[in-house]
């Protein structure tokens, strides 16, 4: 491994200038679209194989529309009342300048949740069956997330002192720097002592690619009510935990305590708790058996 200089332009495709207004689309859109397009087909594939029984296409397609709402509307909302309370006191518009960036996965959680619960009890299904089909469905848009942070060169991890990382332009031992000083400089190995964990990469592997693969796995034979939902909320906590341990806190609120503990970490405890207790509870709860249709069959 090495040391490489982050030089990945946020901004996908620069769209012509209408008066002053410079329209563009920015990568973490992009990945934002994917992490929504993958549950799409995620879910239909899920649902021809019977995993939702009385459940079409159609009303999937409801369900997943719910769910994209409370994602955005969740996730601004959590990241502001998590992380940037002081913020929203000085400037209370600032909840809605979702094109500034800050979004909480535990925020959009919490708007999934309420999103699921409000559909489950349209369709008179029970929450946590919805829960468990819809849980496989989520980590590769966590994954696409993290990406895009990456490639918006935010959320970065602490330096590594370790000869390899990541030196990133947005660090704000560079602040004012340009392009070409920034490369001028590191092409002369000036900059190797900035080098910083890739910790948006280490959450995209851990909480995208490896909870995708284990939940997907998981859930392709019949489960116990709660297990799936159990598994994931787990497998999320442990991650995040961990991964906190090389990422840079928030600015705002830095270390809660002991001089390590984050947000992060005090908001993914819950979450292993609640993992431990849907596992423990699955083992009596009743098993959900596929229902295929000859409809589902021909979607």
């Amino acid at each position: 491994m090495s040391i490489i200089l982050h030089q990945i332009d946020p901004i996908a495709l620069h769209l012509p200038q209408v008066g002053s207004f410079h329209p563009s689309v920015h990568w973490y859109g992009v990945m934002y679209l994917l992490g929504f397009a993958s549950a799409w087909l995620l879910g239909r594939a899920r649902i021809r194989a019977g995993r939702l029984p009385g459940v079409d296409a159609e009303k999937f397609g409801d369900l997943l529309f719910y769910g994209i709402l409370g994602v955005i509307l969740g996730g601004r909302i959590g990241y502001v009342l998590f992380y940037a309370t002081g913020e929203l006191f000085a400037n209370p518009l600032m909840l809605f300048k979702v094109w500034d960036g800050g979004m909480s996965f535990h925020g959009g959680l919490l708007g999934v949740l309420a999103a699921a619960w409000w559909w489950s009890r349209a369709q008179r299904l029970h929450f946590f069956d919805v829960m468990d089909f819809v849980a496989p469905l989520v980590p590769l848009g966590l994954g696409f997330g993290r990406i895009g942070n990456y490639i918006g060169a935010e959320l970065w991890g602490k330096y590594t002192q370790a000869g390899w990382g990541v030196v990133f332009p947005t660090d704000p031992a560079f602040r004012g720097w340009s392009a070409e000083r920034l490369q001028a400089e590191f092409a002369t190995g000036a900059l190797d002592q900035f080098a910083r964990h890739p910790s948006q990469l280490y959450q995209a592997f851990l909480e995208g690619l490896t909870m995708f693969v284990l939940l997907w796995v998981f859930s392709r034979k019949p489960r116990r009510r709660y297990a799936v939902s159990g598994l994931f909320a787990l497998l999320y906590g442990v991650f995040r935990f961990l991964v906190e341990f090389v990422r840079v806190p928030d600015a705002d609120l830095g270390y809660l305590a002991f001089g390590w503990l984050t947000m992060g970490q005090v908001l993914s405890l819950p979450l292993v708790a609640l993992g431990l207790f849907l596992l423990w509870r699955s083992r009596t709860a009743p098993m959900l058996m596929p229902v295929v249709s000859l409809a589902g069959k021909a979607d």
